[in-house]
């Protein structure tokens, strides 16, 4: 079954811009193959754009958990070391029970 893991980041206005950047240059990139998910993709909440929300898709929810897991540890320490006290973030897993298309 398909889930997709998303990371929700409350990122302090001061520190937006090189957030950004950081993550555009850096990060997803270095989550996308940490996690080995199939794709990732992330923007800006349009109604608060000082949070920031990640993607991270994969066909299979049991295995993404695992890899998810043994893989965080080496992230978090990582995101810490260039944001810890200027962005809070939460995390979960959302496990697809339905997909449709437009006709």
């Amino acid at each position: 079954m398909k889930a997709t893991l998303m990371v929700r980041a409350e990122v302090e206005p001061s520190k937006k811009q090189s957030f950004d950047r950081w993550y555009d240059d850096e990060h997803l990139k270095d989550a996308l193959r940490a996690f080995g998910a199939e794709r990732a993709e992330r923007g800006w909440d349009i109604n608060n754009p000082n949070v920031h929300v990640a993607l991270y898709h994969f066909s299979d929810a049991a295995a993404a958990q695992q890899r998810v897991t043994a893989s965080l540890p080496a992230l978090v320490a990582e995101f810490d070391r260039h944001w810890n006290g200027y962005v809070k973030r939460t995390r979960t897993f959302v496990m697809q029970s339905q997909e449709i298309a437009s006709d």
